[in-house]
């Protein structure tokens, strides 16, 4: 297969992956935030609505009647744009691609509070109805030492505006983002915005050191201690018991995360969510290291095939042959 003939970002949602990916923005309006270093040396630039113009075009040439249902706009805060230019935007995409029934778009607090509710409401009917907003902890002394560049208070506003409107919500948690030293004041505060704004869907991310970050610099300096998988699978725990009366779903959705099969709606599947993430608990400290290493290498997919005695075989075979992989 060519080529494709126009530009595409270099990050999307997971659950974008069957999606037309659209690019709006190049890397991210704020690009400060300790964990990341996806733009760490790309400019944030605005494209021009000509540009991105050209791009729906070849792209609808490029894949010739292909009925896309979703469409994703890339990079890091397609909000940053002037409201007419988005809207001139969402119309050009569905008059190309007339099958849309979603197009989404990363969505940062910080951005969407200087939209006005009039502002939100023209974005949504011209179908920009879905939002991933990253804000990653509900914490303020956390997200002031990540450098997110957001509150809690911003959180709660954008969240409100967008499900005033009707866009649907997915809001990202990174586990661990506290260190151990703000682990259970991450789980907690977190849980108490995530009740007040009662997204649509919660996501849980597993906390990752890119060498060169600002995380990668904190732990060196000895101000930033990574938690171990164990006690990120004990912060969960804290976060989702401490949930109460909101309608989400909760998932465990991303390869990086060590228990998949912690996803379900809440509230009626908050106990056997709490229950599986118990089961790993109660393990003992060789069972919990065993797990994990087969699960990383790719033995396992779920508690439940530690009980397949094949899978167990194979798995503590590669366990001894390589455990300082993850250790």
């Amino acid at each position: 297969m060519n080529s494709i003939p126009f530009e595409q970002g270099p990050i999307r949602p997971v659950d974008e992956a069957d999606s037309l990916l659209i690019r709006t923005t190049r890397g991210c309006p704020w690009n400060r935030c300790t964990f990341c270093s996806l733009y760490k040396d790309m400019k944030f630039s605005l494209r021009t609505v000509e540009e991105i113009k050209k791009d729906i075009l070849s792209a609808q040439a490029y894949f010739d009647g292909h009925p896309f249902e979703t469409c994703f706009l890339q990079d890091g805060d397609s909000f940053v744009m002037k409201t007419k230019d988005l809207l001139y935007v969402l119309t050009a995409l569905k008059e190309a691609f007339p099958s849309l029934k979603r197009i989404s778009s990363y969505g940062r607090a910080q951005t969407m509070v200087k939209k006005t509710p009039a502002d939100m409401k023209e974005i949504c009917d011209a179908g920009l109805n879905k939002l991933y907003c990253g804000m990653e902890s509900g914490s303020l002394k956390v997200l002031e030492k990540v450098k997110k560049g957001i509150t809690p208070e911003s959180i709660i506003t954008s969240a409100r505006m967008a499900a005033d409107v009707g866009m649907d919500t997915t809001q990202f948690i990174i586990l661990g983002l506290g260190g151990t030293e703000l682990s259970d004041i991450h789980a907690m505060e977190t849980a108490k915005v995530l009740n007040i704004i009662n997204p649509n869907h919660i996501r849980l991310l597993t906390i990752g050191v890119k060498p060169g970050s600002g995380l990668d610099r904190q732990m060196a300096e000895k101000t930033f201690t990574l938690p171990t998988e164990t006690q990120m699978i004990a912060e969960q725990r804290l976060l989702l018991s401490t949930l109460d009366g909101i309608t989400s779903h909760y998932a465990n959705h991303h390869s990086v995360d060590l228990l998949l099969e912690v996803r379900g709606q809440l509230p009626q599947d908050k106990d056997r969510l709490l229950t599986v993430l118990d089961q790993f608990l109660s393990l003992n400290e060789a069972d919990q290291i065993h797990f994990i290493l087969g699960r990383r290498l790719g033995y396992y997919r779920n508690l439940a095939d530690m009980g397949n005695e094949f899978i167990c075989g194979r798995a503590g075979q590669k366990n001894q042959a390589e455990p300082s992989r993850f250790l």
